[in-house]
Parts: structure tokens; sequence; C-alpha cells
């Protein structure tokens, strides 16, 4: 049976050399940067081959970004070639969230149902495409981008409209409220 191909998640992405000692100055990208001071190991992926194990020596948070230094790394040419490169962790080592709150990447690809007002029926609207996180939605909320037959349509992620998320079936509920349709189509 073949390996399963790497799932990560990317923490980081390394920008530059940091000092001479061969630390890395990175961007952080996950909410929770706290984490990453607490590593010890992680996964260098440059996106088209696969990962490379990396052991931490120490990480710090600076001026918004993370300094890392990698073991073996102890030169500014050696950090230099690092340049680029994504910092993950497995997949199954994301952070947990508290309930209600949900990984972008789980809902895309989830299956959007409308639930009727009539009784349990409900019709596939769509799938997931993206999640808008910009704080264009309703008071800030993220936007699912679902591609339905009808055009792309915009759903905010609220309790009172995405009744029910269940990211095992890939399956989110909604009962959109009137006039969505016409805002979307404007």
């Amino acid at each position: 049976m073949p390996a399963e191909p790497w799932r990560g998640v990317t923490l980081a992405r390394i920008l530059r050399a940091r000092g001479r000692k061969g630390e890395v100055a990175a961007e952080i990208f996950t909410d929770f940067p706290e984490r990453l001071s607490n590593l010890r190991e992680v996964w260098l992926s440059d996106g088209s081959s696969s990962p490379r194990r990396a052991a931490i020596l120490s990480c710090w948070l600076h001026k918004g970004l993370a300094i890392f230094h990698f073991e073996g790394c102890d030169s500014i040419s050696a950090a230099e070639k690092l340049a680029g490169l994504e910092i993950q962790v497995p997949f199954a080592e994301r952070m947990p969230l508290p309930a209600g709150s949900y990984y972008v990447t789980d809902l895309i690809g989830c299956a959007v149902w409308e639930k009727s007002s009539v009784g349990n029926a409900s019709s596939q609207l769509g799938t997931v495409r993206d999640v808008q996180l910009t704080g264009e939605g309703v008071s800030g909320v993220p936007l699912l981008v679902v591609d339905s037959a009808s055009g792309e349509l915009l759903v905010p992620l609220a309790e009172e409209i995405c009744t029910s998320i269940d990211l095992p079936a890939r399956r989110i509920e909604v009962v959109l409220p009137e006039g969505l349709w016409d805002l979307n189509r404007k």
C-alpha cells in the first residue's frame, strides 16, 4: 500500500537570514503564534517536493516575526538557503479550535444544503470554494463562497444561517435569509 501523501499545515514562511549565527526571520501565518516557541521539530517545504524534517534549537517572536534557529544551520549562507521555505507541522498537529470555530481548509469542499422551511427536506445549493475573511461580511462575519448552479453565492458563516456544520460528512446545512440570493446577484 503506498504511503499517504504529506498533509501539513503551514505555520510560517522563512523570509531571510537574520544575524550571523544561522537564524532566520519568518512571516507568521498561524493564529496561534505562541505555539511556535514550544515547537522542537517542524518540516520545511518548498511546495514541490517532500518536506524535510528540521529540529529547532530555538524560536522566539520579535517585531511580528518568528526568529528560528534550526539544528545544522550555523552561518548566514546556510540560513540564506532556507529563504522561501514554509515551516509546517503535520495536519494532525493543528491546534484544537473552540466549539463553533473552523479551519478554512476544513470548510472548503463541503457541500452546502438549504433546509426547507417545510419538513426536514433539503436541497443541495453547491460546494464551498473559499472563505472570505476580509471583514466584508455581515458585521465582519466570514463569508462562505459557494459555487452553485446559479453562480457564486456568498453565505455568512453565522450560527443563525449555517445551522449545522458536519465536517466528517463534509456537509453544511443553511437557512438562507430572505433576499440573500438578490444581494448576491447585484
